[in-house]
């Protein structure tokens, strides 16, 4: 389907509104117009690349001379710009004879707007009309085909080469409107093709904005919590989906950011969410799940999964695998002669704080058994494992045997890696 025109954008309502009156550029209606901005400096150009309308108050005009009126013109055909419309009556009276004289000379579209509407209005119903139609010519090669909402995920989790404006555009477009001050957090369940698990725990969450949508390997939603929410949004969100998600599933929630941090942050919460999905279902938990219920795990709880195999298991093995050999040699050695869950017992503890108390109670032990345990661990290793230095030390090279350990394993239902 052929791109958005500038005629086309001229019979939009808000741009109609404004009574544009076309003064030069006739012949030029037709072309294709890439997107829509405003800017109130006459050195707008310098930040176009091509196929842009650019809407201005005059502001920028009203104090410049001739000379510079005119180049201003001039580097906006330059830049390849679909078009100028000026706002005529606040600050600048009447479009300058000079600015027209370039105009038709050079052919560019050149309006004047004659009623204030405010220009943000104008920018979302042309800039929403120009990803509709980009994305509807996008289907035979998408395939989501012209589901906005699914090719806006996919593109953020991606990372595909994007702008704020369109992003927001996109997401408008979807019905997605993060208010001042909203917390964004990326979700990524395995395990079914059916949104409504989403939109349970969005019930449950008091309905916070959402995207969400279906692909091969897994559902994927961007939820916007309020600012004002009391309490760790990344813990309301988890809550949420251990109630509403069936036994079975796998969910992953990303961290929490602020949404007018722009979209590159967006993009950040959907790719920690999956790339701590993937780990979920290919690494061992380090803790035992609640029976019967849902794994239910954040990007923060696998922060140290993630930052050891960044880059992919396969490119960190002979490290990971040296990591482990040099702080938990001896506990592998004991542990392949005696049948014995020293390693694992020893990151539980770690974890957990060396609490005895919370560590006996995850491994559903006695005290004096896991008491047994760490002295074990301890006699074998020749070390106090509560010692400050080594906590670093002792939970990397924990953590790094259960990865190499488990990632052999495949990851289910084709889920892609993302980091």
């Amino acid at each position: 389907m052929p791109a958005l025109t500038l005629r086309e954008v001229l019979a939009l309502d808000p741009v109609r509104a404004a009574e544009p009156e076309l003064l030069a550029g006739e012949g030029a209606l037709d072309r294709p117009v890439r997107w829509v901005h405003s800017s109130e400096v006459y050195e707008g150009a310098n930040f176009l690349d091509g196929g842009e309308l650019l809407l201005t108050n005059g502001f920028g005009l009203t104090d410049a001379d001739e000379a510079v009126r005119r180049r201003y013109v001039r580097e906006l055909a330059a830049r390849g710009a679909a078009g100028l419309a000026v706002e005529i009556g606040r600050s600048l009276p009447s479009m300058p004879a000079e600015v027209t004289d370039e105009a038709r000379r050079l052919e560019l579209p050149l309006l004047s707007l004659h009623r204030v509407v405010p220009f943000v209005r104008i920018t979302e119903a042309a800039n929403r009309a120009i990803v509709a139609r980009g994305l509807s010519g996008r289907s035979v090669v998408r395939p989501w085909g012209d589901d906005h909402t699914a090719a806006l995920l996919a593109d953020l989790a991606d990372r595909a080469a994007l702008n704020q404006p369109e992003v927001e555009a996109r997401a408008a477009l979807a019905g997605f409107h993060p208010g001042p001050g909203a917390r964004l957090i990326g979700v990524s369940l395995h395990g079914t093709r059916d949104v409504s698990t989403v939109d349970r725990a969005v019930r449950l969450l008091g309905g916070p904005g959402v995207l969400r949508a279906a692909f091969p390997g897994d559902v994927l939603a961007l939820l916007a919590l309020t600012g004002n929410r009391p309490g760790d949004p990344v813990r309301a969100v988890q809550d949420a989906f251990r109630t509403a998600a069936e036994a079975g599933l796998t969910v992953a929630v990303g961290h929490a950011v602020a949404a007018d941090t722009g979209w590159l942050r967006w993009s950040e919460t959907l790719r920690a969410a999956r790339t701590s999905l993937e780990l979920a279902l290919t690494v061992p938990a380090a803790e035992p799940g609640a029976p019967g219920g849902p794994l239910v795990t954040s990007s923060r709880a696998l922060a140290l999964e993630r930052e050891l195999t960044r880059g992919g298991v396969d490119a960190n093995r002979e490290r990971l695998a040296g990591l482990v050999q040099h702080a938990l040699g001896p506990l592998l050695a004991w542990e392949a002669a005696h049948p014995s869950d020293l390693v694992r017992t020893l990151e539980v503890h770690l974890r957990n704080g060396c609490s005895p108390t919370r560590t006996a109670t995850l491994l559903h032990i006695g005290r004096q058994s896991l008491y047994q345990r760490l002295e074990r661990i301890e006699s074998l290793l020749g070390l106090e494992i509560d010692d400050p230095d080594l906590l670093g030390e002792l939970l990397a090279a924990a953590c790094a045997h259960r990865v190499v350990r488990g990632t052999g394993a495949t990851v289910r239902g084709g889920l892609r890696t993302v980091a």
